[in-house]
Order: C-alpha cells, then sequence, then structure tokens
C-alpha cells in the first residue's frame, strides 16, 4: 500500500513545480475552487481533481499565448 501513496505524493509534488515553474499557480487554485461545486468532480479522488485542474490551465494558458 506505501507504493502507493509514494506514486501519488509525487503526482502531487510534480504537479506543484509544474505550476510553479509555469506560474500559474492562482489560475490552478481558481480551477479547483470552481470544481469544487460541479456534480461531476464532487466525487472524484484528489489526485484525479489536480491532473484535470493542471491539464485544463495548462491548455489555456497555451491557447492564450497564441
Amino acid at each position: 500500500m506505501r507504493d502507493i501513496d509514494m506514486a501519488w505524493d509525487d503526482l502531487f509534488v510534480e504537479i506543484y513545480y509544474e505550476i510553479e515553474e509555469l506560474k500559474l499557480r492562482e489560475e490552478f487554485d481558481a480551477q479547483l475552487k470552481m470544481m469544487q461545486d460541479q456534480p461531476k468532480h464532487k466525487y472524484k479522488e484528489t489526485k484525479d481533481r489536480w491532473s484535470y485542474a493542471r491539464d485544463k490551465v495548462i491548455k489555456a494558458n497555451k491557447e492564450k499565448k497564441r
């Protein structure tokens, strides 16, 4: 069981540093907050919400730069 926990920890650290490096902390936090009230995200695990939020803000940032 501990191996699974470590993989999750690694995912959170990876997402954290990626968001910080891209300077998208505000957008990431806003996306997570918005997702709290959306039924389709309400029962997802935290790692899934973080992954979704990361992907969404990075995609939006890339589109904004075009």
